[in-house]
């Protein structure tokens, strides 16, 4: 190594870099998250490499022991970080030779920081891939357990956010668990694709000692090595899929996030959020403020700007690695912490809803929602669908007339517009009456609410 610059690529260069220039370049101020994973990847690195013969087994076991004293400084807070450095890489190589002597400097043979951050990040991203994947089993359990307790609780259902039909609150929520276990599995489908190696690969052309890259992806859990070289270094496929799932999933809370604000509103008055979950205002004593659900659907944006930028940073790339790729690990960990947050605040927030029953059922007894049943009633007694649609939209506007809903009015009533109506036709005008006939897989009836919730247990339990 030259000894006019820090850098372990400095032989070849006749004056150190700019003190600027090595501070806009390094990358350990944010990559040093990946510092444990670095080390279960190097600790791999050398145990293969003293299975084929490139180190001995006592050099593999002296860098194996100084690597992990190297972890326990870096546990505890004690590990020196240096900007001249450059990144989480050379800092714990600079350290482990300080530490082992010439031994540590044998442990990158085979290999190039290009496909040890590409094995790194993906180690990363696959440890928080598993966490995510433990918190939407966790927020998919609390709809589930709401929904079962809400089966019965009836309450407006909406289309262009006008009454439309009645449904149950679990009925609702389990519309929102369907969102989420799509977003499940398009995390599990993520974590299936990104789990190849790609350490071999060195810096893009493979290296001529005898490595054995199954072993190595043996050792680190991967499920096979990459295929190609010069793919497997300038490959970030894998980040913009987690960051696309990511995206979906901020839409889908920020839908929730929205119908949360609603409901919470005075003009709504459907739940109640614990104060734990909201603030008050600096100037309005009387304020709660759903600060929780405001937020995740705000943070929605920003993990929508990193799979832009993401999708922007690897547009027209030429094979294989180029430095642009640094820019990959920001918006990723941003992503990834922007998740987990959120995450974690509905996973904890939704089991916590109290319904306001008796708001939810007024507020359904208004803007004739079961006009619907009614239309289907005549249908049943051998009406066109056609002429009870017009029909019905007679009833409708004589009752916003009289200011009376269907199921005010009186037999006589109804009949001025169809004498096909007979007493029985109460038995659908019921909110209750309305919500128990839609009877079938999916439906609203409260026994097929409760048999949607046994099946996503099932189907939870069955991929736990």
């Amino acid at each position: 190594m030259s000894e006019s610059t820090n850098q372990s690529w400095g032989g070849r260069f006749s004056e150190p870099t700019d003190a600027f220039v090595a501070r806009f370049t390094a990358s350990v101020d944010f990559d040093q998250r990946m510092a444990q994973h670095d080390i279960q990847g190097s600790i791999a690195h050398a145990t293969m490499l003293a299975g084929v013969g490139v180190l001995s087994e006592e050099e593999r076991d002296v860098i194996i022991v100084g690597l992990k004293e190297i972890s326990e400084e870096i546990a505890q807070g004690e590990f020196e970080w240096s900007v001249a450095l450059e990144d989480v890489h050379m800092n714990i190589e600079a350290r482990l030779t300080a530490k082992i002597g010439i031994t540590g400097k044998k442990l990158h043979t085979g290999r190039s920081r290009n496909d040890q951050v590409a094995t790194d990040i993906r180690l990363y991203l696959r440890d928080e891939i598993d966490a995510i994947d433990a918190e939407l089993t966790r927020l998919r359990e609390g709809m589930l357990g709401l929904a079962e307790q809400e089966a019965d609780t009836i309450m407006p259902g909406f289309t262009h956010l006008q009454s439309a039909q009645p449904v149950t609150f679990g009925h609702h929520l389990l519309a929102w668990q369907e969102m989420v276990a799509r977003d499940q599995d398009r995390l599990r489908d993520c974590r299936v694709r990104m789990n190849v190696l790609p350490l071999g690969a060195a810096a893009l052309a493979g290296t001529t000692f005898p490595i054995d890259r199954h072993v190595t992806s043996e050792l680190l859990g991967f499920d096979r090595p990459t295929e190609n070289s010069l793919d497997s270094v300038s490959d970030r496929d894998f980040a913009i899929e987690f960051t696309s799932f990511a995206s979906l999933l901020m839409m889908h809370l920020s839908r929730m996030s929205e119908e949360l604000v609603l409901w919470t509103s005075a003009q709504f008055d459907f739940i109640d959020l614990p104060d734990r979950f909201c603030t008050g205002s600096s100037i309005m004593p009387q304020k709660k403020n759903p600060d929780v659900p405001e937020l995740v659907r705000g943070k929605t944006g920003r993990v929508y700007g990193h799979l832009m930028s993401l999708l922007t940073l690897m547009k027209s790339q030429p094979l294989a690695y180029n430095k642009d790729n640094q820019e990959d690990k920001e918006p990723l960990f941003d992503t990834i912490d922007t998740v987990r947050g959120s995450l974690r605040a509905f996973a904890d927030m939704i089991p916590a809803i109290r319904a306001k029953s008796d708001n939810m059922y007024a507020s359904a007894s208004k803007g004739f929602a079961t006009a619907t049943d009614l239309a289907d009633y005549l249908v049943r007694k051998g009406v066109a669908f056609r002429d009870a649609h017009e029909i019905v939209g007679k009833s409708v506007a004589f009752g916003i007339e009289q200011q009376r809903d269907l199921s005010e009015m009186t037999l006589a009533e109804l009949q001025q517009f169809s004498d096909t109506i007979e007493q029985d036709v109460f038995d659908v005008l019921t909110l209750e009456g309305s919500v128990a006939a839609r009877n079938h897989i999916g439906g609203t009836a409260p026994n097929q609410v409760r048999a949607a919730v046994q099946r996503a247990r099932d189907a939870l339990a069955s991929r736990a």
